[in-house]
């Protein structure tokens, strides 16, 4: 199959499986290797069928079972060979659980060498297999000229000469960062190089990411690999199961490896003395430790039939994927903002043309980049990935484990990365920009699922948020009226949370509610923790939390909770903690060593209930191993938390502007997430300061927006704020997100000082009364609401308690439904 027609073709063909196979999946676009998953439907029917018609026991038996497992997996051990051309003769394959597992199967053998060994690797190495350098004597990381160098027989490392311990270089087949393609000839170069003229010399390649799209042929034993490591997961996506093809000529170096498993051996000596002997007939037979993952095997062979059945051949693969790569990326690459900024720094090469197909060399259907605003300024990756998971793109950001291959296209020194580190960069968290350097990429990776709908779905997603094509010379923002101009404004609703990403407890008209110097009295005291990691639970993982809706009983001195969702299981209809800290309920930590309990990253000291029938509660309704836990007033250390609240740069730019919809301004970096004042402003649970509002006025002016596009409009309660005010009459839009500018509050006899608007996710996105997901209203928010990258609405604020302590209203300060608001902007 080549040439367009050819690929036209095959993309019908996927196509069609897709909506028929899983038209519940209609919407969702496979830019990542969870679309190999896609066919897994037919794969698992297939070995259901098998399993159900086989009985498969341990293989190390005499029994039927047991041969019968022994004859299917050594039928598909050959016919995983004979997938990459291997000759038996020649190689061996040994199952493992994943390529990583075949890295430190191969790394057991070198360490255990009576000499100890050198290593080598590539730049472009994934982590797993950079991590071998800790194993060996001395090491060194090449790059393509360091390798050039090498080979040309320059060897500039003094401490890897004249050594007589051997020397394992290793390589990926394909990066799996950008997808660049190494020469595999490299394998059988070192191995002639001059430097391996006086010392044993070993290649190791890492050919996951190149066998998922494209054909490995392993022909000629003479210039392979010895040891070439896969994951059947990223080819098929299922089963989850790794091999290591080991050529023959290389395999008395693991005569060197010291451990031995069951299964593994023929005979081992205890006691008196200390002998063992490991099985010979094969060489997988003596690597292979313990029970083999015998269904994952026999999976594997229903895994290759139907990959066979339905994309005919990795030719055909590679073809398809090549073609749609060049498609994404010329459609990415041409896409600039109107004044001719580019909107996408890609790192990928153009993918290989179809003539090429089948070569080693170019680059793999895989396209990594960055988003730039037109200032030029960097688009931040996790507020792209909170659109492109509501807009159901299945994409990969952040550093892809391949710390050489995002150093170099980054430009990222060493130096830089450490002091990223000591800022408190860690894999995984919201520092994605630093010292005006990304910390990371986007990347596409397309495969055999993908097609031709997902690539144009994705080209205009990303015209559709982030290219600019109406570029104002300058912003002329309209000025705030003046105090006097303001309309009356009253507390429209007051909402306390008491369990962390709960439902919440509106306060009654006419009831004074305390105001506490972490926020409202009884707000976010309590969370639900998982009790095999400690991390408090979330609605953006878990959306039915919305519909466990607490009741703060005073008559009863009882926080009462109920679960209005669909069960899974019975339940009771409700729950009772005391809102006394009865130390009885709780852990004793004096007896016990409870885990440490985990809220936004940060490490705290919760109590946890010990109750068996409150936490089968909370399990049942969200089918979660839960806990509830406790996180009471005052404390020390892990026992207290502060503000990260802080003036955002788009309120800085001109204190006394109103921000119009819609409103875009791209820039630098946002300061850090703390400052010298929130700092001091303690909180309980709560994600980023004591008290979070919300002005009617803005939620006005969105909800037109939603309303015009068609769309449904939004209720107060997604925004999850404490305080909702607004002008006593409606049709106030003129005064939406003038809350942006204000400096402070007097809501009743009580001061409040505003601290910065609140950075949202798709949170908001989740219906309160349903515990539905959509993708409004982030979507409008992001066109409407986003300035360097990030999405805000509502604004963070804290209580300023006031310096004369000699009057009720400042020794038990409250505020209530209906209260005047009067605000102080700047």
């Amino acid at each position: 199959m080549t040439g367009d027609g050819g690929n036209m073709a095959y993309n019908s063909r996927i196509e069609g499986f897709r909506q028929n196979e899983f038209p519940m999946l209609r919407d969702e676009v496979y830019l990542d290797h969870a679309g190999t998953t896609l066919y897994a439907k037919s794969l698992v029917d297939k070995f259901a069928a098998d399993m159900t018609s086989n009985l498969f026991g341990n293989p190390h038996s005499a029994s039927f079972s047991s041969q019968t497992s022994t004859s299917r997996i050594e039928d598909v051990r050959l016919r995983v060979l004979q997938f990459f051309n291997a000759d038996p003769s020649e190689f061996d394959l040994v199952f493992v659980s994943n390529a990583t597992a075949g890295i430190k199967l191969v790394t057991e053998a070198f360490r255990g060498h009576a000499l100890g060994f050198d290593y080598l690797y590539h730049q472009a190495c994934h982590t797993s297999l950079i991590g071998v350098r800790e194993e060996a004597t001395h090491n060194h990381c090449l790059d393509n000229a360091g390798v050039d160098s090498w080979l040309g027989g320059t060897n500039p490392f003094t401490d890897l000469s004249h050594h007589d311990s051997p020397l394992l270089v290793a390589y990926p087949a394909q990066s799996n960062m950008d997808g660049s393609r190494f020469p595999l000839e490299w394998a059988d170069q070192f191995r002639r190089s001059q430097a391996a003229s006086h010392r044993p010399t070993f290649t190791l390649l890492d050919a996951a990411a190149f066998v998922a799209t494209s054909p490995l042929d392993l022909s000629n034993s003479e210039t392979a690999p010895d040891f070439t490591v896969l994951s059947f997961y990223k080819m098929f996506g299922f089963p989850d199961l790794g091999g290591l093809i080991v050529r023959r000529q290389a395999a008395p170096i693991f005569r060197s490896r010291k451990y031995f498993g069951g299964g593994t051996v023929d005979m081992v000596v205890c006691l008196r003395e200390q002998w063992h002997a490991p099985k010979s007939q094969a060489l997988h037979e003596s690597l292979e430790d313990g029970t083999l993952p015998i269904h994952s095997i026999i999976a594997l062979d229903s895994a290759l039939d139907v990959h066979r059945r339905l994309f005919i051949s990795m030719k055909d693969v590679s073809s398809h994927t090549s073609f749609l790569s060049q498609r994404l990326y010329d459609g990415l690459a041409t896409l600039k903002h109107s004044n001719g900024q580019p909107v996408c720094l890609i790192y990928s090469q153009p993918s290989l043309t179809s003539k090429q197909v089948g070569t080693p060399l170019g680059n793999g259907p895989v396209v990594s980049f960055n988003l730039q605003n037109h200032l030029g300024g960097w688009i931040s990756l996790v507020e792209f990935e909170k659109l492109a998971v509501l807009k159901k793109f299945h994409v990969r950001t952040g550093g892809l484990c391949n710390p050489g291959g995002i150093a170099n296209a980054l430009n990222l020194a060493p130096w830089e990365m450490k002091r990223n580190f000591s800022a408190g960069f860690r894999c995984g968290t919201d520092n994605d920009i630093m010292s005006g350097k990304p910390t990371g990429v986007i990347r596409v990776s397309l495969g055999g699922m993908s097609t031709i709908s997902d690539v144009d779905r994705f080209i205009a997603f990303i015209i559709e948020f982030y290219l600019t094509e109406n570029i104002p010379e300058f912003i002329s923002p309209a000025l705030v009226p003046d105090p006097p101009s303001l309309p009356n404004m009253s507390v429209k609703g007051i909402t306390v949370f008491p369990i962390k990403s709960c439902g919440g407890f509106h306060i009654p008209t006419g009831v004074a509610w305390e105001v506490r110097a972490e926020g409202l009295a009884w707000d976010r005291e309590w969370c639900l923790v998982h009790r095999g990691t400690g991390q408090a639970l979330s609605q953006k993982r878990h959306p039915r939390m919305a519909l466990i809706r607490p009741v703060i009983d005073f008559s009863k001195g009882q926080l009462r909770v109920s679960y209005f969702g669909p069960l899974l299981q019975k339940i009771l209809p409700e729950v009772a903690v005391p809102l006394s800290a009865n130390p009885s309920l709780f852990q004793a930590s004096m007896t016990s060593n409870p885990m440490a309990s985990r809220v936004c990253g940060e490490e705290i000291s919760a109590q946890i209930y010990t109750s068996r029938e409150v936490n089968d509660f909370f399990t049942a309704a969200l089918g979660v191993p839960c806990a509830l836990a406790r996180f009471p007033p005052g404390g020390l250390g892990n026992s207290m938390r502060h503000a990260k609240a802080h003036l955002q740069k788009h309120q800085k730019v001109n204190r006394r502007s109103q921000c119009m919809i819609p409103c875009q301004f791209p820039g630098m970096d946002t300061p850090p997430d703390s400052d010298s004042e929130s700092e001091r402003q303690r909180i309980l649970l709560s994600n980023e300061s004591p008290i979070l509002a919300i002005n009617l006025s803005s939620l006005e002016a969105l909800n037109r927006l939603l309303t015009e596009q068609g769309g449904k409009a939004v209720s107060p309660e997604v925004f999850r704020a404490n305080i909702v005010v607004g002008p006593l009459t409606a049709g106030s839009q003129r005064f939406a997100y003038s809350e942006d500018h204000w400096s402070s509050l007097r809501i009743g006899q009580q001061d409040f000082k505003m601290l910065g608007s609140c950075r949202r996710c798709h949170m908001i996105c989740i219906d309160q009364e349903t515990a539905e997901k959509n993708e409004e209203p982030f979507v409008t928010l992001s066109k409407t609401r986003r300035f360097d990258g990030k999405v805000f609405f509502g604004t963070h604020m804290c209580h300023l308690p006031s310096p004369n302590t000699s009057t009720k209203e400042t020794q038990f300060p409250t505020i209530s439904v209906g209260d005047k608001v009067l605000v102080d902007p700047v």
